[in-house]
């Protein structure tokens, strides 16, 4: 159970008039996504599934991650990998093939490198977060070919805020782990100067679940090798080590003029969540005595502290030719230790670099988008007696252009194409390059009566990640003794999708169905050896083929009781397979969620379902 005060506090001077405006508002709005390069694009436009979530409906499914808060969204499922560290999945893709970013530039960390590792972007603290697929998210790198996921913060001002002053304030409590979380925000205005504060703090104790902790299939296992099984102490009825305990600080300097704009903003997050499972146990140093032995298979944890300044500005220039420019630059230093136990850090991984983004928007005839550059510099060190993984520095260049037009008989299109240069310098195994070209193209057309309809094709080439190249050692977060190879080619996908969407003004339903085949697909498998005592995988590469698609819908009604009504439900599915035989691993089974709501004014009630089926093709290990 979790309950919300949200917000607790939202002073604005102005309100009344701001709500009066609320009130004459459609039920269902025509939202308009920042993530796209361009000029402003509305959800109305866009083929792919896009999805924006604002402050409200963040705060009304916030969890301790990343991926855990978006689980519900349609397409989007989660690694599942405890309270901390649970990252998004989009379609059965995750980890180096989902961009997550923070204001349109990536966030720079160590989250795609290891499923236990924290994604450092949060909901806590953002206005926003938009989940993105299709040509736009190609002008992202070969990194989005599963799609983007941008969580906006706000703490840059774009344009002058409407009032001088305006904060908020959320608080909850949940009940499964007596967890406490607190968050706020303000925004002041001195002219043409905007300033703002943003803060939140997050408290979550190990979590009850229905019985034990450890699954059939392992007791099994065990018994079959002749072990004894002896169930964890304290394991029946919580998860053991599933504790979380997060802080941000963030402030943000904007000056606005009448068409441009400029701010600096600082964020700093700690972050030390426990690592469910215990899966150290067995490496441990074997001449410890058996109390100090116990005393750290019991606390396995990660502390984790990242300091991100950005700097954006941009300048709007005319309505024909280059009509805008904008550019971001960002600095990232990120650190974080597994501990063995307290005192005791087993592995540091430690990510430093910047990423720059320079986009120009463009109006030619009738068709309007942007162009622009991208550079990424960063280097991924870990050191410690699990570091599966030695020292890389990345560095990509990359051009791109997204243009669209739309026609007044409702017909549209939109295409994309990317460029991009890819070198990783590993310090042991040399250096590897990759050339990488990416294209799309989607129509569309409006018809009478709310119809929508939509298609697009992608091509997409990623260049393979440091775990995938230079990894060689044991992951014990996942208990596989993982091997890399620098000999990989390059990841390449063609995907097709088709959309239908019919609306009104109380109704909106729509389907988006996709299917995506991948030449050089690159996983782990396993190849039946042993070392260290943890099986061993491989790096490899095959052909494999993805198709899916997602079913959703929204009515938002004046119904009994006198309240304003909310329902809304998704189906989404994938299936992935190997051409060469057998499943692509770590696919999310087919998952229904559905939720209704009832709001009178200031109080709202409501709840929610997920129903996620059996997933019988788990693939190999």
């Amino acid at each position: 159970m979790k309950l919300r005060f949200l917000p607790l506090l939202c002073l604005t001077v102005g309100a009344a008039s701001a709500y009066a405006q609320d009130a004459e508002a459609p039920l269902i709005a025509d939202t308009v996504f920042v993530t796209i390069p361009g000029s402003d694009r509305s959800a109305d436009e866009l083929i792919g599934n896009a999805t924006s979530i604002d402050r409200e409906e963040l705060l009304e499914n916030l969890e301790a991650s990343l991926g855990n808060t978006l689980d519900r969204q349609p397409g989007v499922s989660t690694t599942f990998f405890g309270q901390g560290a649970s990252r998004p999945v989009l379609r059965g893709l995750g980890a180096e093939r989902v961009q997550v970013l923070t204001n349109g530039i990536g966030v720079i960390d160590a989250s795609a490198a290891s499923p236990d590792h924290q994604v450092s972007a949060d909901g806590i603290d953002a206005t926003k977060i938009e989940i993105l697929r299709g040509p736009a998210a190609l002008a992202y790198g070969g990194q989005a070919i599963g799609g983007v996921v941008n969580v906006i913060d706000g703490l840059i001002a774009e344009e002058l805020p409407a009032e001088p002053f305006s904060a908020d304030l959320f608080s909850a409590y949940n009940s499964v782990n007596e967890g406490t979380e607190l968050a706020g925000k303000a925004q002041f205005v001195n002219g043409p100067f905007v300033f703002s504060l943003s803060a939140s703090q997050r408290d979550f104790g190990d979590y009850e679940i229905p019985g034990g902790s450890e699954s059939t299939a392992l007791i099994a296992a065990e018994e079959a090798e002749g072990e004894v099984h002896e169930e964890e102490e304290g394991g029946e009825g919580v998860l053991e080590n599933s504790f979380v305990d997060t802080q941000t600080f963030s402030a943000g300097l904007s000056w606005v003029g009448d068409t441009s704009f400029f701010g600096v903003s600082v964020r700093q997050q700690t972050s030390e969540y426990g690592l469910p499972g215990h899966g150290h146990e067995e490496h441990e140093d074997e001449d410890h005595d058996e109390e100090e032995h116990h005393e750290e298979e019991e606390s396995p944890f990660i502390d984790l502290e990242q300091t991100r300044v950005e700097i954006r500005g941009g300048t709007e220039l005319g309505e024909a030719g280059l009509t805008s420019v904008r550019g971001s630059l960002v600095f990232v230093d990120y650190e974080h230790a597994e501990f063995e136990a307290p005192g005791e850090a087993g592995t540091v991984y430690e990510t430093d670099g910047f990423e720059a983004r320079l986009e120009a928007g463009t109006a030619f005839g009738e068709l309007n988008g942007a162009i622009g550059l991208q550079i990424l510099d960063k280097e991924l060190i870990a050191f410690g007696e699990e570091a599966f993984i030695t020292p890389t520095t990345t560095e990509s260049v990359a051009a791109f252009l997204y243009q669209t037009r739309e026609w007044d008989n409702g017909f549209g299109i939109e295409f994309g194409s990317r460029l991009e240069r890819v070198e990783l310098d590993n310090t042991v195994n040399g250096e590897a390059g990759f050339d990488l070209v990416s294209g799309s193209f989607g129509a569309h057309r409006h018809f009478e009566g709310g119809w929508f309809f939509g298609a697009q094709a992608s091509y997409s080439e990623r260049a393979p990640n440091e775990s995938e190249l230079f990894a060689n050692g044991p992951h014990l977060a996942t208990e596989q003794y993982e091997i890399g190879s620098r000999f990989l080619d390059k990841e390449k996908g063609l995907d097709l999708e088709g959309t239908a969407r019919w609306s009104n003004d109380t109704l909106s339903v729509g389907a988006n169905l996709f299917a995506t085949e991948f030449t050089d697909f690159i996983y782990l498998a396993p190849d039946g050896r042993e070392l260290d005592e943890l099986p061993v995988f491989l790096v490899t590469q095959e052909d494999a083929s993805f198709i899916g698609g997602e079913i959703y819908g929204e009515a938002v009604i004046d119904g009994p009781l006198s309240a304003e009504w909310t329902f809304d439900a998704s189906v989404d599915f994938v299936e992935a397979e190997l051409d060469g035989g057998g499943n692509v691993p770590f696919i999310p089974p087919v998952t229904l969620n559905a939720g209704a709501s009832a709001e009178w004014g200031a109080w709202e009630i409501g709840g929610d379902v997920t129903f996620a089926g059996d997933q019988d093709d788990p693939g190999a290990g």
